[in-house]
């Protein structure tokens, strides 16, 4: 009974994907929020290396992996795919669910994959020093170690909800050479003026995004990183996909049903953009489904507008479902899923009907993570939680239409830093928080629809 499904490291893809060579139509373009006009790579020129600006807008199918990213990713890559046998059977489903464990990388999560390629660029373009926002500390941790790796300085604007909720994240940043400050800070005009207003702002993704990206633009021999949404951070992130695509080969398997967790998008499109690609191209019909959480339902109750991917209004207007840059969504301990928008290329797949979103609550998810744990043993992050809720849903619905269906999904990291989440649940305190749809519908009103 095969449980480990293994890569060698010969056998690493050597290419990323790029889904914008086979969209049914192209992606619309992102706007300068001053002339409405499309922006040119000289408007991003202050904020990334150019050679990343160049795999923004790319359709060019296949890019290659240079060899010294290669080399890091050798370091953790291939990750393993497992067959979860002791859920299936806990469940008495017929469903076989194989999962991708993402966990394995030195910061604990998918996020080196883009991290490592980013620090790459950017040493290359003769940067010292990159800038960058995180949640729950994923991306900040990643980024962290990926610096470290190339010799580059990092400073993290982490959303302060989480920072005070999860201070190993901050100290792991440390521990790789970074400084991890809490967003809004006072570091930054845009993070004073969140202060002025509420001296015990929560934060969120959106302004720790302006932050990061205000304090590239102000200082020498900087850049700013992104750890999701942009197309080149998703394309880095399809080596996750590529790799499932030939280990599940290897057992004669192809999925029915393909999972993960959205927050911005980058773990769940790296996992499901090669298996959109066979959608679009061979007509496949597989179920490719996103999940995130009730209090922010971007892909479920966003508009599809053009709109900030910040809050002060400091990036280009993209094409993407959002819930207003102004939404402070509630501070759950999902940190990685609290962001107001999507990526433009999950947004459009959406659109064009190819991919579906679900939305669960904090509870179901926790009771999730506790049935993974105390069946497969590893402890998920409660981002990765949001994953196996429609996993479990999914197996379920399996076993009630007798039908032995083939699950994968992406298990986007290790929950070993949130154990004070698990304790919320297992104590009663967690609460399901429901998103406030007045809010949403004032904030999008005066939005661009696409």
């Amino acid at each position: 009974m095969e449980t480990k499904i293994l890569l060698s490291e010969n056998e690493i893809p050597t290419k990323w994907y790029n889904i914008q060579a086979d969209l049914p139509s192209p992606l619309p373009p992102p706007l300068h929020p001053a002339t409405g006009q499309p922006v040119g790579p000289a408007d991003l020129a202050p904020i990334f290396p150019m050679s990343l600006i160049e795999q923004e807008v790319s359709t060019q199918r296949w890019i290659d992996i240079p060899e010294p990213v290669l080399e890091k990713l050798l370091m953790w890559r291939p990750t393993p795919l497992y067959r979860a046998h002791h859920l299936e059977q806990f469940l008495g489903t017929p469903a076989r669910i194989y999962y991708k464990h993402e966990g394995v990388s030195p910061a604990g999560s998918h996020k080196p994959n883009t991290a490592i390629a980013q620090a790459y660029y950017n040493k290359v373009a003769g940067i010292k020093r990159l800038t960058t926002e995180t949640g729950a500390g994923q991306w900040g941790s990643a980024l962290s170690f990926a610096g470290s790796q190339f010799g580059l300085e990092v400073k993290v604007y982490m959303v302060r909800v989480s920072y005070n909720q999860k201070p190993y994240r901050r100290m792991l940043m440390e521990v790789w050479g970074a400084k991890c400050v809490p967003s809004p800070s006072p570091d930054t005009g845009a993070g004073r003026g969140f202060l002025e207003q509420n001296p015990d702002h929560p934060g969120s993704l959106g302004i720790a995004i302006s932050e990061a990206v205000e304090d590239c633009v102000t200082s020498k021999d900087t850049r700013y990183s992104l750890g999701s949404v942009l197309n080149h951070v998703l394309m880095h992130q399809t080596i996750v996909g590529l790799e499932a695509e030939k280990q599940l080969a290897k057992v004669k398997e192809y999925p029915d049903v393909v999972i993960g967790c959205v927050g911005g998008g980058s773990n769940f499109c790296g996992l499901a953009f090669p298996f959109v690609r066979d959608k679009i191209t061979e007509g496949k019909k597989t179920t490719i489904i996103g999940c995130e959480p009730t209090s922010c339902p971007t892909m479920t109750k966003g508009p599809y507008v053009y709109d900030f991917g910040d809050t002060a209004g400091m990036t280009p207007l993209m094409a993407m479902h959002s819930l207003g840059h102004g939404f402070v969504p509630a501070p759950i301990h999902a940190g990685g899923l609290r962001y107001h928008g999507l990526a433009p290329l999950l947004s459009k797949v959406i659109v064009d009907g190819l991919v579906e979103g679900r939305a669960y609550g904090q509870n179901q998810t926790f009771s999730a993570g506790l049935t993974w744990a105390r069946t497969e043993g590893f402890v998920p992050a409660p981002e990765t939680n949001h994953a196996i809720a429609a996993v479990i849903e999914e197996a379920k619905r399996a076993k009630e239409e007798g039908k032995p269906k083939v699950i994968l999904f992406i298990w986007s990291g290790h929950g070993l830093i949130d154990l004070s989440a698990y304790d919320a649940y297992l104590s009663g305190k967690l609460q399901d928080v429901p998103m406030d749809e007045a809010q949403v519908s004032l904030l999008c009103k005066d939005l661009k629809r696409v």
